[in-house]
């Protein structure tokens, strides 16, 4: 197939159909005519989104349409705006979450550091006050009556960042999402009828804890009570990681994240985090290690694990580095990868009834709550054993796919 620069009407065709794929499956009620969905972009991805937006009516949706901020926009911002600018929430935005039924984000960045001299405190305080927001979503898709998926649409930023060209950048997303194929979704649908038996097995193990080890780390982390792996939902396109949202309390020792990361304008390299006791007591990187330390003052949370994912490369065809979390958290190439989220947990991984998990039982059970969200990946041979309730331990992944 030759490279091309950019995603064909063919492409984008195949893509708006695999995201809404996405968006129906991440939600446990089907959707309604009617139902509200937002779909916001990035100017760039504004094909897709014209594709998506008629595709979405055709489907009965209500669409709210919203386009994001230029690069130049959003650092004014966060340069300029006072201290109730940053807190500000439009009237009515409340009251429109309490009634999405769907959100779809096409990312598609023109810059990648524009925000390296903004004070990361600011960029902190705007996140904190959106966490309500986000709260009310969680609530809703707890109850079943709201589901999301995104997506990233290759630029020439990203693919500068990735240190490859365009047409290269275009091809691994064209591969990783299966737009290469006559029926994308027929591989979606089968890579997630493949991970609902590995979740199946992971979950009937009755895991107390696990222990990563490899040549650069060796991590503990307590799985916690009534928890459930889940993952590869249609929440983003692609996606093939498998994760649980631990009890943060019981993580200790060290974890390396050998994959570069593009954090809010800032780029972070080779980070050691020691934990102590599910709180990191050292932070060590070779590239904004400031910037790491900034983070994970946040709040009280945002120096806890919210989430411990693995993916097996038999799924991933990405077999690069992509300066794009959404692809660099779901590398394969030839050990697979884990990540750790640093900040907030995932109440979908509770294996309960998530519709009465109150933030008092949250709390009781260790599941964590920050206004961060952050996914460090290493790419690394390593090894994931299981220390089963009985006392036994068996080995779970081992290099780059899953024991099962």
């Amino acid at each position: 197939m030759e490279k091309t620069s950019e995603l064909t009407p063919h492409h984008i065709e195949k893509y708006a159909e695999i995201l809404f794929w996405g968006l129906c499956t991440a939600r446990s009620e089907r959707f309604r005519p009617n139902d509200i969905v937002m779909l916001r972009f990035d100017a760039s991805a504004l094909p897709l989104a014209e594709s998506l937006h008629r595709l979405l009516l055709e489907r009965k949706c209500n669409v709210i349409v919203r386009i994001g901020l230029t690069w130049t926009m959003e650092r004014n911002f966060y340069l300029a705006a006072s201290s109730r600018q940053l807190r500000f929430q439009p009237p009515g935005e409340a009251e429109l979450y309490r009634h999405l039924n769907g959100s779809i984000y096409l990312h598609g960045p023109e810059s990648l550091t524009h925000l390296s001299d903004v004070d990361p405190k600011r960029i902190g305080t705007a996140l904190v006050a959106l966490k309500s927001l986000r709260e009310i979503l969680e609530n809703r898709e707890e109850q079943g009556l709201f589901g999301w998926t995104l997506c990233t649409f290759p630029t020439e930023e990203l693919a500068k960042r990735a240190q490859i060209s365009l047409p290269s950048y275009t091809e691994q997303v064209i591969t990783a999402c299966f737009l290469d194929r006559d029926d994308p979704l027929k591989h979606w649908k089968e890579i997630y009828k493949a991970s609902k038996e590995i979740k199946k097995w992971l979950n009937s193990l009755a895991i107390r804890s696990y222990r990563i080890e490899g040549a650069s780390l060796d991590l503990t982390i307590n799985n916690g009570e009534s928890r459930q792996w889940i993952g590869i939902s249609g929440h983003n396109i692609p996606s093939f990681e498998l994760f649980v949202s631990p009890d943060w309390r019981g993580a200790r020792g060290r974890y390396y994240a050998n994959q570069p990361s593009y954090r809010s304008g800032n780029y972070v390299e080779r980070v050691n985090l020691i934990f102590d006791k599910g709180t990191i007591t050292a932070v060590e990187a070779e590239a904004g290690e400031a910037f790491v330390k900034k983070q994970i003052a946040i709040d009280r949370g945002a120096g806890r694990i919210g989430e411990f994912s693995l993916t097996d490369r038999r799924f991933s065809r990405i077999d690069r580095f992509m300066a794009d979390t959404l692809f660099d958290e779901n590398y394969g190439g030839r050990y697979g990868n884990c990540h750790i989220a640093l900040g907030s947990s995932y109440s979908d991984t509770y294996a309960g009834d998530q519709r009465k998990l109150t933030k008092a039982l949250k709390r009781r059970l260790g599941f964590n709550d920050s206004a961060l969200h952050w996914d460090l990946v290493n790419t690394e041979q390593k090894r994931v054993t299981a220390l089963l309730a009985g006392g036994r331990h068996i080995t779970v992944y081992d290099d780059g796919q899953f024991a099962y």
